[in-house]
């Protein structure tokens, strides 16, 4: 079992960016030379040393593997342990919530969520006391893990969640402010004539390349089928008659682009002078592919717009839930 495993499990249960200490699971021995003492008073709790050290240890160990300079190591050190110390008030504050509702977990939840985190990463039972062992943890430290993410989320339904609606109009709104995420898209299936001069070519053979392109141009506006032309004059894509394929709009360069607008089918782009050479396009056909309507993307849409409104209310609530508790910061 690894990190990623309990971060795994605590998407179940708490939304992305809430109370994510309990999800780095660091063994205890690996902190047994820690001196502990005081680094923070919240309220008629503490945050001690081996606390804070406890959750700051995956992310040491990932900066400095990163190779960083001494200074910038010791600069994002000193971020993330701030970071960390912050989570820590904020994770002790909804505790003493959880403790003054009276919010509680049943030992038959804590066996459910057990077999959904066996289900969810395909765990036997055999397979799940071996993974445990491996990190150093007890099963009922475990236990305990799971039963404190569900106890949060329970808070998290109650204190927030519960509040939130969003209405038909909200999703409509957002639907409607956001046509590159759901509306329709233009697609181009291309074909192109292109000349290039070699990589030394001087001014004068380069100029003689585009005066064959201006020549093909000129067969061009005189009716002669593109994929002829194609064919005879194109230093790629020549056997495919220029053939290049489909492309969404925006994926294709801004240059490109721009030459296409107002374009038809069946018609074709000026000379252009890209990176590859001399191109002109050709459009061979416009696909329209089509957006996600109102009904189609409504479930998406709500779903977002809620996660959004939880993160947005429970910092606002962790926020208030601050003004009224005594915090002392010890260590800095």
């Amino acid at each position: 079992m690894t990190i990623r495993d309990f971060r795994r499990i605590a998407r179940l249960f708490i939304p992305s960016g809430f109370i994510v200490l309990l999800t780095f699971i660091v063994p205890a021995n690996c902190l047994a030379e820690t001196v502990d003492r005081v680094v923070a008073v919240v309220n008629d709790d503490i945050i001690s040393l081996f606390d804070l050290s406890f959750v700051l240890k995956p992310y040491e160990d990932r900066i400095k593997s990163l190779g960083y300079s001494s200074d910038k190591e010791k600069e994002m050190l000193l971020k993330v342990r701030q970071e960390m110390m912050n989570q820590l008030i904020d994770q002790t504050l909804a505790d003493q919530e959880i403790k003054r509702l009276e919010i509680s977990v049943s030992e038959k939840e804590i066996d459910q969520a057990v077999e959904r985190f066996k289900e969810v990463n395909y765990y036997t039972e055999e397979e799940l006391e071996k993974g445990l062992k491996k990190e150093g943890i007890s099963k009922d430290e475990f236990r305990k893990r799971l039963k404190d993410e569900i106890l949060r989320t329970k808070l998290v339904n109650r204190q927030v969640k519960s509040k939130i609606v969003i209405t038909k109009e909200d999703v409509e709104s957002y639907h409607k402010a956001h046509p590159e995420l759901y509306g329709g898209k233009k697609r181009y299936h291309l074909r192109h004539i292109i000349m290039q001069a070699s990589q030394n070519a001087g001014a004068d053979a380069k100029k003689a390349v585009l005066m064959r392109m201006k020549n093909v141009a000129d067969k061009l506006e005189k009716g002669e089928r593109f994929e002829d032309l194609a064919r005879e004059f194109s230093m790629m894509s020549a056997k495919e008659g220029g053939e290049l394929g489909v492309f969404d709009f925006d994926d294709l360069s801004t240059q490109v682009q721009e030459s296409l607008k107002g374009k038809k089918v069946k018609e074709f782009t000026e000379i252009l002078d890209t990176d590859l050479g001399y191109q002109i396009f050709y459009i061979e056909e416009i696909l329209h592919k089509p957006g996600k309507l109102l009904t189609e993307a409504s479930p998406e849409i709500e779903e977002k717009l809620f996660r959004d409104e939880v993160e947005k209310r429970y910092r606002e609530w962790i926020k208030e839930l601050r003004k009224k508790s005594y915090i002392r910061i010890i260590d800095s």
